[in-house]
């Protein structure tokens, strides 16, 4: 028996025992996630830390520049777009047709294991093979299958396939290379091999941290905050130092001959925002959506990211792997490779998002196996626990179970409650990098919630909501678009644009440039348009969920999925059975729903309420946050939008705040200081400022206007018209005393709404 431990891309740890076979696994192409194992003593534990964000560079076009601009998480997979399957496969099903075949096999935790197909199998003619030899993985939930062996890999469909060929033709096995490299074209067969020729000559020009001087190899280790790593451990694990760019290089090794496949480059530098911190910056050639390493995983058996690897093998004797992604993504590829053990412990960093980001991938490895790191003071990730002096095997010992078979008192609670109370702007989301406003509001974009937005028709709802999304994508949450109402094409154009803050169509020479950026984001498209099946569609976003780990559903709008329900039916019955639908899924799939709902048609002059969404009260009962796009359409100045914040359960604030459309970016913004913004300004402040303007400017105030002043009580005003009422209001003080927007703002009490010039 093994014991193993740490998982990182953003930070993680799992902690493991084996299932069976101890040899040696082999690695493959997989997606983007920092997996590493640590094996001690006779119980296996997974530790996966997490993983720094990557970003492209121009180290294929051959120089040596790291930049240093705003990170962003991984590039998504080739296929952008989430296709359901017609005939969506199922575990039953899949063990069903083995058994027809004869196959044998028997239950992973999130795979089948079978007799590999591409194998000779070895013995006498009809020999029933030992499990040890049960090399096939088939993915429980997907029907995607792996061979560790030969690395041949395809979908359910490709297995059928190769089973059906290899009874038909009376074959014992079939060739791997029916199905290595299938699909390359001659461009990207000639792309992997100048880039693997890259990975060679970085791998050539780096040094060994043993053939560097002292003082130079203290330095780089000072740089990197791993002064405490030994350069026996660095050169266990392969590791190197690229002088060019002041880079650790950590390798890739994988396939039958454990062949070198790709680089990672990893950056330090100060941290602009605090000066005692670091930040790092990491670069993959190949490039991200097809760097798949899993390092440390030949060193399994015998036993930032990668230096968690190195702290959690170094400090607590335990065997590290490390996944090629942050602690966004645990994509169902790299799970063949962690059937091998019994026990997995998830340390995935010393933060509130990597505890959620545990939590959900528990869910996959299965929940019963799985322990996971509670983030704290006491606990962060491994490489500044080493650094601190903390002992990491006593903390991978305490880790706690993933799931509890029953929560009956607040003392099972407690932990969690303190994590909330100590790590409150985390708890409180990711925030908006392009909407201050809504920050303030909403405090940040939370998983597990559904938000309803709506909005008057024509408005512009999509082309805010696409923004919205686009922000928080940009920050690495992994995005589901499910756009009934315009198709893909022209969703992605809007978006694009959004992107790139500029009209392409008149710059149609920097589309490739902006093109390639935008599709490093985490954002996929499903294929529906027009009338859909709230089935079809709950399946479809489940299937994302699993493959790409997606975290932010956009559902526009709920109106397309009601056209195909039963018309027999109460309309409003079957958009409360959608709505309730969506809450669940939001709920259980700890992922935040976002659907657009149109409203009842209102005067034009009416501003919406919450009572103006169409349908009954349980879609704003259901909800989490409750927005409105307000829209004065009589007015053609600017500030005739703006966006007001109804219900927001996280802690009640609530709010409205201007917006200025942009046509050339299609994008909206709060407008500048001074023009058009709303604010809050208090009521000792109003006082004050009215106080001022009668005292210093009574003269300059015609008397005909005094009268009429006195004419029309404000309190009448008020009930009239509110916001009407304190625009007045906030005028006449801004005449005689300008009140700065911080100033405002922290006046706090109930505000009234002002609004400059």
């Amino acid at each position: 028996m093994w014991r193993s431990l740490v998982l990182r891309g953003t930070a993680c740890l799992l902690h493991v025992v084996p299932r069976g076979s101890q040899r040696l696994v082999q690695q493959r192409h997989q997606s983007s996630l920092c997996l590493r194992f640590l094996l001690h003593g006779h119980a296996h534990r997974l530790t996966a830390a997490p993983c720094l964000q990557h970003q492209r560079t121009d180290l294929l076009r051959g120089t040596y520049h790291l930049p240093h601009t705003v990170t962003r998480s991984l590039k998504s997979d080739a296929k952008s777009t989430v296709d359901f399957p017609l005939n969506p496969i199922t575990v039953a099903d899949i063990k069903q047709y083995l058994r027809s075949k004869e196959v044998p096999f028997h239950d992973g935790y999130s795979c089948l294991h079978a007799p590999s197909l591409f194998v000779e199998p070895s013995g006498e003619p009809g020999a029933v093979p030992t499990k040890d030899t049960y090399s096939l993985f088939i993915d429980k939930t997907t029907g995607q299958f792996l061979c560790k062996d030969t690395l041949a890999e395809g979908s359910w469909e490709d297995l059928q396939d190769c089973l059906e060929v290899m009874q038909k033709e009376g074959q014992a096995f079939l060739s791997s290379h029916v199905l290595l490299g299938y699909g390359e074209t001659p461009e990207e067969q000639e792309e992997r091999a100048r880039e693997l020729a890259e990975v060679h000559r970085f791998w050539s020009s780096s040094v060994p941290f043993s053939e560097l001087a002292d003082e130079e190899a203290q330095m780089v280790k000072s740089m990197f905050q791993i002064t405490k790593i030994t350069n026996a451990t660095l050169k266990k694990f392969g590791v190197r130092f690229f002088k060019p760019t002041r880079s650790l290089v950590f390798p890739w090794f994988g396939g039958p001959s454990s062949a070198l496949k790709g680089v990672k480059l990893l950056s330090a530098q100060t941290s602009a925002t605090d000066p005692g911190a670091v930040e790092y910056t990491e670069t993959t050639v190949p490039r991200s959506s097809s760097y798949h390493n899993l390092f440390g995983l030949p060193l399994v058996g015998r036993p930032d990211a990668e230096l968690d690897v190195l702290a959690v093998s170094q400090g607590a004797g335990l065997p590290a792997v490390a996944l090629p992604r942050g602690n966004s993504r645990l994509p169902p590829s790299l799970l063949p490779y962690l059937e091998q053990f019994k026990r997995v412990t998830l340390w995935l960093g010393g933060d509130m998002r990597a505890w959620e980001a545990s939590r959900i991938f528990s869910r996959k490895l299965g929940l019963r196996r799985c322990s996971l790191v509670r983030p704290g003071e006491d606990q962060p990730r491994p490489a500044q626990a080493l650094a601190l002096g903390k002992n990491l095997a006593r903390v991978v010992k305490g880790a706690i179970p993933a799931v509890h078979k029953s929560i009956v008192s607040f003392r099972q609670l407690r932990d969690d409650v303190y994590g909330e109370l100590a790590n409150t702007e985390q708890v409180a989301g990711v925030k908006w990098s392009r909407f201050p406003e809504l920050n303030r509001i909403l405090k940040g974009h939370r998983k597990g919630e559904l938000t309803v937005f709506t909005g008057p028709t024509g408005s512009g709802k999509t082309t805010f909501i696409s923004e919205v999304a686009l922000d928080l994508c940009m920050q690495g949450v992994n995005t589901l678009w499910g756009s009934f109402e315009i198709n893909n094409v022209r969703l992605a154009k809007i978006m694009l644009t959004q992107f790139s803050m500029q009209r392409l169509e008149d710059n149609l020479e920097r589309y490739d440039y902006w093109a390639d950026q935008f599709e490093e984001l985490p954002l996929y498209f499903m294929t529906f348009h027009g009338q859909q099946n709230i089935k079809t569609v709950l399946d479809t976003m489940q299937h994302a969920i699993y493959l790409y780990d997606i975290n932010h559903v956009v559902i526009d709008n709920l109106q397309f999925m009601m056209g195909q329900e039963n018309l027999s039916v109460d309309k409003f019955a079957v958009q409360d059975h959608i709505v309730g639908a969506f809450r669940k899924f939001a709920t259980n799939s700890c992922c935040h729903v976002t659907l657009i709902i149109h409203p009842r048609k209102e005067e034009d002059d009416r501003e919406l309420q919450t009572a103006s969404i169409f349908g009954s009260a349980k879609a704003s009962q259901e909800a989490d946050n409750v927005l409105i796009l307000q829209e004065k359409k009589l007015v053609t100045c600017p500030g005739r939008r703006s966006l007001q914040v109804s219900k927001n359960r996280f802690d009640g604030d609530v709010g409205i705040f201007p917006l200025d459309f942009l046509k050339a970016s299609l994008t909206f913004s709060t407008p500048v200081k001074a023009k058009h913004k709303l604010r809050k300004v208090s009521k000792e402040e109003e006082e004050a400022a009215a106080a001022a303007a009668a005292a210093g400017r009574e003269e300059a105030v015609p008397p005909a206007k005094k009268a009429k002043a006195k004419a029309k009580p404000l309190k009448e005003t008020t009930a009239k018209d509110p916001i009407a009422a304190a625009t007045a209001t906030a005028v006449a003080a801004a005449a005689s005393q300008r009140v700065e927007p911080d100033q405002s703002q922290a006046a706090g009490r109930r505000p009234a709404l002002k609004r400059d010039g």
